[in-house]
């Protein structure tokens, strides 16, 4: 008995070893009951979001499942060294890192509540408002930024460096920086612009330059289009703010010009029917809007008819099957008067030249 009493009476740092051994165990227990609640966390929160339906405690459920291993593992050698008595150097320096680790810890919850609502809130309303959904990613990276510089700020703090210097001095580095990085930043500014202008939201088919697609994502510093032909097409913001675009979502009605070329030796009498015919097969359709159809001009080879109407729809399948229908019923009406549609290829008659005193 007196051999055992010996074993556990050294002192190290001031306890006992029997001391450090309640300390270990302390540590093991709750270390072991924080994993098994972090477990029990995630099956619930993954059950729940199985279902179509958002609960109430999903979104706090996934906040503390991203409980991360690391600050488990400090709270519970934190919790193991209040069983014991430690050196007041010692003590402070675990305060200070289970503090600096409380931090981060608490950063990562922050984030995952920011991006987790903004994901839930672009869901909601991108059926009915979808302009919102880029301003969304704008939110994400601005609220991201100020929680990490918080924690940073707070780390700087308790590690006992002065944080006023500190940003007396990024605010002279953060010139250079910015002049580093004035691409980044001029991406991050039409990314702002793009948000509280709105030229384009998610969903809209645009045309830049030769570029046109269909906006998937509005970034921070970029815009992702998917183009007609399916590939994705990665542009930067400040070039779409900068260039001369068209957005064909927010077409209310298209204008369609036409010309019809008939031949020359149409009759006059045939020829004054023409606009009537074209008008009469316009407003056939409701989705159409007539405008005028004249006989324009006689040109070298043909007869010229000018024609403009709007489709008041901007589905341009629609307006494409209206223009078809048009063109092959005047086609037949065409057939049926012995109209001849105009060759472009221009001829030369050639006439044979008389000699002088030649009667022939």
């Amino acid at each position: 008995m007196s051999e055992l009493k010996d074993i556990l009476d050294p002192t190290f740092f001031g306890n006992t070893l029997w001391q450090w051994a309640l300390a270990g165990l302390v540590t093991v227990l709750v270390f072991a009951a924080l994993l098994f609640v972090r477990r029990i966390v995630r099956t619930q929160h993954e059950r729940l979001a199985a279902t179509e339906q958002t609960e109430l405690m999903e979104l706090p459920l996934q906040v503390v499942s991203r409980t991360t291993l690391l600050f488990v593992l400090i709270a519970a050698v934190f919790a193991g060294l209040q069983v014991v008595v430690l050196p007041p150097k010692l003590a402070a320096l675990a305060l200070t890192v289970f503090t600096i680790g409380a931090f981060w810890q608490a950063g990562v919850w922050g984030t995952t509540a920011v991006r987790a609502s903004l994901e839930r809130r672009a869901q909601r309303e991108m059926a009915d408002n979808r302009a919102a959904v880029g301003k969304l990613g704008i939110v994400d990276f601005v609220a991201r930024t100020t929680i990490w510089a918080f924690v940073v700020l707070l780390t700087l703090d308790n590690l006992g460096i002065e944080i006023k210097p500190l940003l007396a001095g990024l605010g002279i580095g953060g010139i250079a920086v910015a002049l580093a990085v004035q691409n980044v930043l001029g991406d991050l500014f039409a990314s702002l612009a793009i948000t509280l202008d709105r030229p384009f939201v998610v969903g809209d088919a645009i045309a830049v330059d030769d570029f046109s697609g269909t906006v998937e994502y509005i970034g921070v510093k970029s815009t992702r289009l998917r183009s007609t032909s399916g590939e994705q097409i990665i542009m930067p913001n400040s070039n779409l703010m900068n260039s001369r675009m068209r957005n064909h979502s927010r077409l209310r009605e298209r204008r369609v010009a036409l010309t019809i070329s008939v031949n020359l030796d149409t009759p006059v009498g045939k020829l004054a029917v023409v606009p009537q015919v074209i008008r009469s097969l316009i407003e056939e359709h409701q989705d159409t809007r007539f405008d005028r159809a004249h006989f324009a001009k006689i040109a070298t080879a043909s007869y010229d008819f000018e024609i403009v109407y709007f489709v008041t729809t901007p589905n341009y399948d629609r307006h494409m099957d209206i223009q078809q229908t048009i063109i092959l019923k005047l086609l037949d009406h065409f057939e049926r008067e012995g109209i001849s549609i105009a060759d472009p290829r221009q001829r030369l008659s050639v006439e044979p030249r008389h000699k002088e005193g030649d009667g022939s």
